[in-house]
Order: structure tokens, then C-alpha cells, then sequence
């Protein structure tokens, strides 16, 4: 059974989706970007044999309003749409998951409200935006001169809409965030209709400019104040490096880590069966 609808929220009204169900607990599905609409993440769908799978796109991307206010696009109003969803949705418990700036957002909920919420899953995340400028300039310093020297020289001059720009961009992302190749449909369709001026407004041009809203966002400090169950999902060869992850799962007190050894930042897609197997392992235990 799939049913799909909007929900006022700060700032507009976000597309949602519910499909399947079961005896399990909803699962709440966050998605990455900021601006990255749900649709690379349907492979959870495969989950809702045993439970609702509640997925939707976060204002200014995919199937929801677009409004043209940059002062919306912050972590403080994200929260509260997050919370908007939750209470529209009726979820009065929940698991939640979430994937990348997901796990970003996530993370800030579980700190500031967390009504509803029975487990979280982090997965391929981070938790501090200065530690992961960080992460990023090492791993770009270990691709092939002639891709650093593309991305650095393009975006110092402002010509990142350029065919070497974006081949450079294209190495960079089918070696840190999907190493499956072709690429699955989902994952370019959901870059197709991708909110830039969110990612712009709260990231910056690219991840080696981080300059938005979000450039000094840093939980790593108060993730002990986590206490909900929680799973940490990294993999091999992520941008969001394992290392930090796991420093992340050694924080939250009780916790379960998981790293995938053939994937980057996409283990749903990159390793499924075992992506699978760990959710629901997790999502029954935590029922």
C-alpha cells in the first residue's frame, strides 16, 4: 500500500510518501543533499515488508514547494520541519534514518527533540562540518594530479559548469559517494531534480567550499547526550570517512557500528544484502 500527500511545514508545504506496512515500527527515511530529494534512497523501500516506510522531500527539492527565501534554508528551521513532518504524519513512534546531510539532520533532532523517536540510524554522516572540510581536502589530495589541479583551477575562476570541471566532479563522486556503476536510475534522477540553492545557501559551491550556514555546525561535543539505540552505517570509501564515524559510534553510548567494506557513501545501494540484513536486525531489536 503506498500513499503520498503534502504537510504544511515552516516556510511551504513538503511532498511525503508511505508505503508498505506490517508489524514493525514506522521508518522514517531523511534524506541527504541538502537538497538531494528522496528518490536515491527508494531501495529502502525494500524494507516495508515488515513495516511503513515513510519517506519524503524536504522543502525546496524534489516533489515540494520551492519557495525563493535563502533565510529558510538553515539547520534551526530544517529541525523544525523535521518536527512539522513527524506531527503531521502522526508518527507517535517512530525509527528514523538518516543518510548524509540526513544524518545531519537526524542527529540535531535526536538532540533538540526526538519526540516519537524510538532508534536512529546514521548512516554515512558525520558530525562536525569543520572536521569534515577537513576529510575532504586530504581524500581530494589523493586523487590524480590532473582531477585536482581541474577541480582547484575551476573553482577558483567560477568555471565549474565546465565539461572538465564536472568530469572532475563525476571521479570524485563515483570514488567517494557511489561506486556501482552505472550509477542506478534513482541516484540520477534524484541529482537531476536536486535543490542547488539549498545545497548553495547551506553548504556552499561544492564540498571543498564550505562557506554556508552550516560551515561551523558541530555536534560531536554532545552526542553522549544521544541515548537513543543507535547504529552507525560507514563505509570503506566514503567521503565521510569511517574513522569519524566510528569516533562517532564510541561517543553515543551503546551504540553498534557497521562498516561496509565494498561501498562509499551509498551501502543501501553498493552492498544491499548486507545493508538489509543489518537494518532489520536493528529495526526488530529496537521494535
Amino acid at each position: 500500500m503506498t500513499t503520498q500527500g503534502s504537510i504544511a511545514v515552516p516556510g511551504g508545504k513538503v511532498w511525503f510518501k508511505r508505503v508498505g506496512g506490517g508489524h514493525g515500527l514506522p521508518l522514517l527515511v531523511v534524506h541527504g543533499g541538502p537538497g538531494l530529494p528522496h528518490v536515491y534512497l527508494r531501495s529502502l523501500e525494500r524494507l516495508a515488508d515488515e513495516r511503513e516506510v515513510v519517506f519524503w522531500d524536504q522543502l525546496g527539492c524534489g516533489n515540494s514547494e520551492r519557495p525563493g527565501d535563502r533565510s529558510l534554508w538553515t539547520i534551526q528551521r530544517s529541525v523544525a520541519e523535521m518536527a512539522a513532518v513527524v506531527d503531521g504524519l502522526g508518527l507517535n513512534r517512530f525509527h528514523l534514518f538518516g543518510n548524509s546531510w540526513g544524518g545531519m539532520l537526524a542527529q540535531q533532532y535526536a538532540l533538540d527533540a526526538a519526540p516519537g523517536a524510538a532508534s536512529l540510524v546514521i548512516s554515512n554522516s558525520i558530525a562536525s562540518i569543520p572536521e569534515f572540510a577537513q576529510m575532504v581536502a586530504r581524500l581530494k589530495a589523493d586523487l590524480d594530479p590532473a582531477t585536482q589541479a581541474a577541480i582547484d583551477r575551476h573553482e577558483a575562476a567560477g568555471t565549474t559548469r565546465s565539461a572538465e570541471y564536472q568530469a572532475a566532479i563525476r571521479t570524485w563522486n563515483e570514488t567517494y559517494l557511489c561506486r556501482v556503476r552505472p550509477w542506478p536510475r534513482d541516484l540520477v534522477e534524484a541529482f537531476a531534480s536536486m535543490g542547488n540553492e539549498i545545497f548553495e545557501t547551506m553548504f556552499g559551491p561544492s564540498d571543498f567550499h564550505i562557506v554556508g550556514t552550516i560551515r561551523h555546525w558541530d555536534v560531536f561535543d554532545r552526542l553522549s547526550e544521544i541515548t537513543l539505540p543507535t547504529l552507525v552505517l560507514a563505509g570503506r570509501f566514503d567521503e565521510c570517512v569511517p574513522e569519524h564515524m566510528r569516533e562517532m559510534h564510541l561517543r553515543i553510548r551503546g551504540s553498534r557500528f557497521e562498516l561496509f567494506e565494498s561501498s562509499a557513501h551509498m551501502p543501501f545501494i553498493e552492498e544491499p544484502a548486507k545493508f538489509d540484513a543489518v537494518m532489520r536486525d536493528f529495526l526488530r531489536a529496537n521494535d
